[in-house]
């Protein structure tokens, strides 16, 4: 999504879209350690959780200078793209069938009705995600450099992280905390500007500052932010809510923050033409993996696979497969009608 390349970003890139399948493909959930909970999978599912963050925090870096002189232009030349790829890619996610033993036994329009069905029951976020839940990045990040984009245009930066660092409190309190303080939100908080404004903002303001650490201070933060994240997400844990639910807490911009100063302070890390050359089709994979995650795990249940054996397959299977059909549609004439215009 940006021209620039700064190798270590890069190879954040290419560490947080195997996080992301990570996630997705629930690696190792089933295998229950302590009290009958799947610590392993719960840590490794929280331990991803930096992926998306990082996403953020790099498109701000990317665009503050263009969208800083140019607010208006820049913004809707940037988020043209992503509309158009959400768009696309919900269309392929609410037509493609995701169990295909219905698909077999009852016909694709039974097996689609039932998942048109359960969209409908919360048409908000159906909208605010699109034809699949993990689509959601696209319209936050669409929201976050277009809110950005106004601020700019009204010569108001002075608020930009005020009012990011506001709503993404609120986000947070009627999101992972919302069983303890019962605040609402209209959507889910993880989607909208809730959660990205505020991490768009933090790499806008990085690059529009030039703020840097040394290795060791970025470290620092970056624990910093990641022992906080956990410790909250183990806390809200005594009152039953789930440990692998958190998108976002408040320490997660703290690690998001600390990670990146860190890979900005060693640029030559993944110095390789693969890392290059994987981080370029990032966009790709994140839109295409969840398909593939899908029918990974209808054929692990072909085959009656459990356990390892499951994992193995479901998310080594995605990381691959994902990455290499992403290469090929690149190279094909599709390249044009999925992944650009």
């Amino acid at each position: 999504m940006t021209t620039q390349r700064i190798a270590s970003l890069e190879l954040g890139r290419v560490i947080a879209i195997i996080a992301v399948i990570a996630i997705h493909s629930q690696l190792m959930t089933t295998y229950p350690l302590f009290n009958s909970e799947p610590w392993l999978g719960n840590f490794i599912n929280q331990l991803s959780r930096f992926a998306v963050p990082f996403f953020f925090i790099t498109s701000g870096y990317f665009l503050q200078p263009k969208l800083s002189t140019s607010p208006k232009s820049t913004a809707w030349r940037y988020c043209r793209p992503l509309l158009y790829l959400w768009m696309v890619w919900s269309v392929v996610y609410l037509l493609a069938p995701f169990n295909l033993y219905q698909l077999s036994q009852q016909g694709w329009l039974a097996e689609r009705t039932g998942y048109w069905n359960y969209l409908a029951q919360n048409p908000i976020n159906a909208l605010l995600e699109g034809g699949m839940v993990h689509l959601w990045f696209l319209p936050a990040l669409i929201f976050a450099v277009a809110i950005i984009a106004v601020f700019e245009q009204a010569k108001k930066r002075q608020w930009l992280l005020g009012v990011a660092g506001a709503i993404y409190i609120y986000g947070v309190l009627a999101g992972s905390y919302q069983p303890l303080t019962e605040y609402s939100a209209p959507f889910f908080t993880r989607n909208g500007p809730f959660f990205s404004l505020l991490m768009v903002t933090i790499g806008y303001l990085v690059r529009q500052h030039r703020y840097t650490l040394t290795s060791m201070q970025a470290l620092i933060v970056m624990l910093i932010g990641l022992v906080g994240h956990l410790t909250e997400a183990f806390v809200l844990s005594h009152f039953d809510i789930d440990f692998r639910v958190h998108d976002f807490l408040f320490s997660t911009p703290l690690w998001g923050l600390g990670l990146f100063l860190l890979l900005l302070a060693n640029p030559n890390w993944g110095n390789h033409p693969l890392i290059f050359a994987i981080a370029n089709m990032t966009l790709g994979i994140y839109v295409i993996h969840l398909l593939i995650i899908i029918y990974m795990n209808n054929i692990s249940g072909f085959n009656g696979l459990e356990g390892i054996a499951k994992d193995s397959l479901v998310f080594v299977g995605a990381v691959v497969v994902s990455v290499g059909l992403t290469y090929l549609l690149n190279k094909s004439p599709l390249k044009r009608l999925l992944f650009t215009r």
